[in-house]
């Protein structure tokens, strides 16, 4: 099938692709596995929506008419006829794959159906997150990848879900190179970057970690900025660190005031490693000192701190007797008041609460029962 030329992309798609064909940067270590041992690191459940898919697809099978088996040969025979794909059995199929032969005959079927329908799925029925949650179920990154790129089903990953889950997935996987690819595609294929996107894009980069994958952060950034979109924190932790990474101290300063909510765990360390690359060795002690102010409230949450970072700032301070004494009085009183942590920065950065998605549905709830009851506020939080 024949694809029409796609004029010249921005300068930052023009780099990135550069980047890639260069063959710079590669797959790294593993990403880091987060303290609960969880899959996921960068999206969660309620983008990846791994459990509900798994639940479908044991409905899918306890409903259907027949086996397995000949639903299967059925399409097979539908397929070498050239007959009709419909929407819902290709919406079975991708639930009833258990195996790599399953998802093949999807993929001749995914191809069918959009041959079929590609001029009419404007609006309906999307199938490509489903069939990232199938790969993602079964390993299948490199099937994914294969689909996401072939310019025949142009359109038919036309969502940001699609692509952002697969770029987690192959995040997990340590393939940060073909995650960079992905991405590549999906600024090519003009498919609209959003939050979780930009998380992503920034974590790829980091894990990258070089002066090409810097530049690239920093040029999406500013890109999105100009756009006046709002980045989240998350993104921003990971801009920081990769700059940091850099040596690009300064802007890795700049980046971190704009912060708006500086408080956390992740923040508190990031601002810890800004002042051992910038040699104020003075401030880093103020700020373990303020950590273990006793006169402040214990209902005020107390700053936590990675072993990794406060090893950073006692080989920092080493060479200062008085600082040394004072670090390492305050490091025993971290210790004691439970502010210290042994998961690494990069653990931090990569790792999602596992109840984050439960939390917001909770809150949620609250808010459609409140508005069905029409109770004041007052009242209904009396009543919870």
């Amino acid at each position: 099938m024949a694809v029409a030329l796609r004029p010249p992309k921005p300068t930052v798609l023009r780099t990135l692709r550069s980047w890639v064909l260069a063959g710079v940067g590669g797959a790294g270590s593993p990403c880091c596995r987060c303290p609960l041992g969880a899959k996921r690191y960068l999206l969660t459940d309620n983008i990846v929506k791994l459990k509900a898919f798994q639940q479908k697809k044991v409905a899918v099978a306890y409903s259907l008419p027949g086996t397995k088996e000949t639903y299967l040969s059925n399409l097979e025979e539908k397929l070498t006829q050239n007959k009709l794909i419909l929407k819902e059995e290709l919406r079975t199929l991708l639930h009833l794959c258990e195996s790599r032969d399953d998802v093949e005959l999807a993929k001749h079927v995914i191809y069918r159906y959009y041959v079929e329908n590609r001029s009419v799925t404007l609006g309906e029925y999307k199938f490509g997150p489903l069939f990232m949650r199938l790969c993602y179920e079964l390993n299948l990154e490199d099937s994914a990848v294969e689909l996401i790129k072939d310019q025949h089903l142009r359109g038919f990953f036309s969502d940001s879900t699609s692509f952002n889950i697969l770029m987690d997935m192959l995040f997990i996987k340590g393939k940060y190179k073909s995650a960079l690819e992905v991405l590549i595609e999906m600024k090519n294929q003009d498919v609209k970057f959003n939050k979780d996107t930009y998380v992503l894009a920034f974590a790829i980069c980091y894990k990258l970690n070089s002066p090409e994958s810097f530049k690239v952060c920093t040029t999406l950034r500013e890109e999105a900025l100009i756009k006046g979109e709002v980045l989240p924190r998350r993104a921003s932790y990971f801009a920081v660190a990769l700059a940091l990474n850099q040596k690009q101290v300064e802007k890795a300063a700049s980046i971190f005031s704009q912060i708006m909510i500086p408080e956390s765990i992740i923040c508190a360390n990031l601002n810890l490693m800004i002042h051992i690359q910038s040699n104020m060795l003075k401030n880093l002690i103020d700020i373990l000192k303020n950590a273990t102010d006793e006169s402040v409230s214990k209902f005020v949450k107390k700053l936590k701190f990675s072993e990794e970072v406060l090893a950073k700032v006692r080989g920092k301070v080493k060479d200062v007797p008085a600082l040394l004494a004072t670090f390492d009085e305050l490091y025993g009183k971290l210790h004691i008041n439970g502010q210290v942590t042994t998961h690494t920065l990069d653990a931090l950065l990569c790792f999602t609460p596992k109840h984050l998605n439960s939390q917001m549905v909770l809150i949620n709830k609250r808010r459609v029962s409140r508005r069905r009851t029409s109770q004041p506020l007052s009242q209904s939080l009396w009543t919870e």
